[in-house]
């Protein structure tokens, strides 16, 4: 087939293709309604960026100038808020698994008694941990606070003595921390909350997209009308098909780039160039993957479900969610037979680390492997078409 030719059965099948979107109201609510519903209500959740204002429950049994001083400082501090006040353990254990308050924090008798004679007393923080997320920041945000009351407590004694207020602080603290985050520096979860989900939800829908396109001639048994608007050509008969659907999720990529750094304000210290190539790599692995669930199993229900669950897997084992690290050798091994691990990979390296081009070669060469891969699933797909025995199929 000449060049001339093939463009001519190509933009043949790609108006042919137009046509049925506008025709088909789910398309129409997978193309446009889910993608734009999916980035605003997932950005909209994630909004704040931080854990904050998470409810306490306070057991103060010495009622005292010190310790209502320590309930104040809790309460000022940005991620806890005193919800209640109860007069036992027991009553504030009952808060808890009512799920009212996420911490109890008690505050013993005779606490400041045995401060002011210089004796060191221990105050008990309960933290429900169901929730990591949530829980490590408020044991975090906690210790921060009641070791700052208790320093500060260190210092004043000490001045009393007779030593500078220096003096008193490199006493209270001969040993000072300087920490440094080098990344994500403002501990946003934001920022690697929405890179895990934004894409997830573009991705799953671009494998829905395409596998509907594809899987309804079968069912409505239209495929061989398909097969011969492109001339019985399987490479310029999905071409014509999928690049409807490649231009409508590229133009939601970039939707959600404009989230990504002018809404939520990730930061990129690399080059955005590098990641729109990787966003339209992404866009064409997962139509490809499409193509070859769907010639594998010659029928549109299975392809869906099983291929929708191939793509949310890919968060489980992208590292965002628990550190690759710390998974087991054939986790983090499973874990490249998703493409979007190493989207993640090349976004992070080009916006929040800052890495070398070098360092995220290995991720573009696993996309190219992708590509290739499912290309090797056309002729097979090209008897599905072409061959009566698989249409009218679920």
């Amino acid at each position: 087939m000449g060049n001339q030719l093939k463009r001519t059965f190509f933009f043949k099948v790609m108006k042919r293709e137009v046509q049925r979107i506008l025709n088909s109201r789910v398309m129409l609510f997978i193309l446009v309604i889910a993608p734009i519903a999916s980035l605003v209500t997932l950005t909209w959740i994630f909004s704040a960026g931080v854990v904050n204002n998470l409810p306490v429950t306070i057991v103060d049994q010495d009622n005292t100038a010190i310790s209502r001083k320590i309930v104040q400082m809790i309460n000022t501090s940005a991620i806890a808020r005193v919800e209640s006040y109860k007069p036992s353990l027991l009553e504030a254990k009952k808060e808890m698994d009512k799920g009212k308050t996420e911490a109890i924090i008690v505050l013993p008798k005779n606490l400041e008694k045995e401060i002011s004679k210089g004796q060191s007393s221990s105050v008990a923080v309960y933290i429900n941990n169901t929730n990591l997320i949530k829980g490590g920041a408020l044991k975090s945000g906690l210790y921060k606070t009641l070791a700052t009351i208790s320093t500060g407590i260190k210092v004043q004694s000490y001045m009393k003595t007779g030593l500078s207020e220096r003096q008193a602080i490199n006493q209270a603290m001969p040993v000072q921390l300087d920490s440094h985050l080098l990344f994500n520096s403002f501990g946003n979860y934001s920022y690697f909350l929405t890179i895990g989900l934004l894409p997830l939800m573009i991705n799953l829908l671009v494998f829905m997209a395409s596998t509907y396109a594809m899987g309804i001639e079968l069912k409505e048994k239209t495929a061989g009308d398909f097969m011969k608007t492109a001339n019985n050509s399987i490479t310029v008969a999905l071409t014509g098909k999928l690049i409807p659907y490649t231009i409508i999720f590229l133009l939601h990529s970039m939707l959600m780039n404009f989230i990504f750094f002018h809404v939520i304000g990730i930061p990129i210290h690399g080059s955005l160039g590098v990641i729109l190539i990787s966003e339209i790599l992404q866009v064409i692995t997962y139509q490809l993957i499409a193509v070859l669930f769907l010639s594998v199993t010659s029928n549109l229900r299975l392809s869906l479900s099983l291929g929708s669950a191939y793509t949310l897997m890919s968060l489980s084992f992208s590292g965002l969610t628990f550190p690759a690290i710390g998974m087991p050798q054939i986790a983090r091994i499973f874990s490249y037979v998703f493409p979007n691990t190493f989207w993640i990979e090349i976004f992070v390296s080009q916006t929040l680390r800052a890495q070398p081009l070098s360092t995220i070669a290995i991720p573009f060469a696993a996309f190219l492997i992708f590509i290739v891969g499912s290309l090797a699933a056309f002729p097979l797909m090209s008897k599905r078409f072409k061959n009566s025995i698989n249409w009218g199929k679920i």
